[in-house]
């Protein structure tokens, strides 16, 4: 049983929680030239507000919100019901990013990081799924990244909540198969951002956020459940996963020395 993709985004009413930068104003960007109503949500609204205006009149709705606030998330989400009438696709970019290792462990920032990156998806998707398993219809789309494969240098909290966004994605989707509600789970690997320029290491396999854009599009649209990229990275950090231990140690320290 193959879940469903989006043949077509004309009309298609789309979500992007984190659309003011990198990832997810270049996913609003494709969409709202592809035709899909977007409905534009970060905390920063006067680049939620720019985005819009260079949309079609009524193309666009402008939610600001905080994902660690649920009430927040769930006025937004209530305000795009009352406009579309429903939601096919939820689309979460959302995230935070800070470099952390051993030596510098921060739990301030830990907590902030897991709540942002795990705790909000799960907040979202708690609010948007009541409605889709109703009509047996819908899409939901979750940024992880490819650092929730396994451990990896300066993400002591970073890569632990994307590798909570796996496990999360994955039970969703054995979940809501059978109801005819669409999972994509999305693990990019680096791509330039506000978030990747703190990073004061080489960066692999580096791609613009527009890049990342398109594979996200074309993998939601061909019903992808693992859209991961670019491939020459990610493929190499799955096939680390499988390893025995002291040779994923060996190969993370002489090939990801970050």
């Amino acid at each position: 049983m193959k879940q469903a993709g989006i043949a077509s985004w004309s009309g298609k009413r789309v979500w992007v929680i984190g659309a003011s930068s990198g990832i997810g104003e270049a996913c609003s960007t494709s969409l709202l030239a592809a035709g899909a109503k977007v409905a534009l949500s970060a905390r920063r609204i006067e680049r939620l507000t720019k985005l819009a205006s260079t949309a079609q009149i009524n193309q666009t709705l402008v939610l600001p919100v905080d994902v660690t606030h649920r009430e927040q998330l769930e006025s937004a989400y209530q305000h795009i019901l009352e406009n579309w009438g429903a939601l096919d696709l939820l689309l979460f970019v959302s995230g935070l990013y800070v470099p952390l290792r051993a030596d510098q462990f921060e739990m301030d920032i830990a907590e902030q990081t897991i709540d942002a990156n795990l705790l909000g998806p799960m907040r979202a998707v708690a609010i948007v799924l009541p409605e889709m398993l109703q009509n047996h219809a819908g899409h939901i789309a979750i940024v992880g990244s490819v650092a929730g494969y396994s451990g990896l240098p300066k993400a002591l909290a970073y890569g632990p909540s994307k590798a909570g966004i796996i496990n999360f994605c994955e039970t969703l989707y054995y979940d809501l198969l059978p109801q005819g509600i669409s999972v994509h789970m999305i693990s990019p690997g680096f791509v330039a951002t506000e978030a990747t320029a703190q990073n004061d290491f080489e960066m692999p396999a580096l791609i613009t956020a527009e890049q990342a854009a398109k594979e996200i599009i074309v993998g939601i649209q061909n019903g992808e459940f693992d859209i991961h990229f670019p491939k020459r990275f990610s493929r190499f950090l799955k096939f680390l996963r499988i390893l025995p231990y002291p040779l994923y140690f060996w190969f993370v320290r002489r090939f990801v020395q970050i």
